[in-house]
């Protein structure tokens, strides 16, 4: 996380973030990549995991996948700009 001194915004680092949220759910945080693709108007974060590993990130019905999402919008709303989370399923 970076802070502007002497002013009150402050730009979180998303993709950092994605990481730190995932490695806590994963047994193999080791395998955890998340790259960012920039566009005009918003960013792509493309999650890769391992393979037993994807469906602790999804979760049952979706519900860990959309608090993630959820999460990344909010920061996104404050940082001004739209992000998108893809879980990729293979590698």
């Amino acid at each position: 996380m970076e802070a502007k001194i002497g002013t009150s915004v402050e730009v979180i680092e998303v993709k950092a973030l994605v990481e730190a949220i995932v490695r806590a759910l994963v047994d193999h945080p080791d395998q955890v990549v998340v790259t960012e693709v920039e566009g005009a108007h918003s960013c792509v974060l493309e999650l890769a995991v391992a393979p037993e590993d994807v469906g602790k990130v999804i979760g049952k019905k979706g519900i860990h996948a959309d608090a993630i999402r959820r999460i990344v919008h909010a920061v996104g709303g404050k940082n001004k700009k739209r992000y998108v989370l893809e879980i990729l399923e293979e590698r």
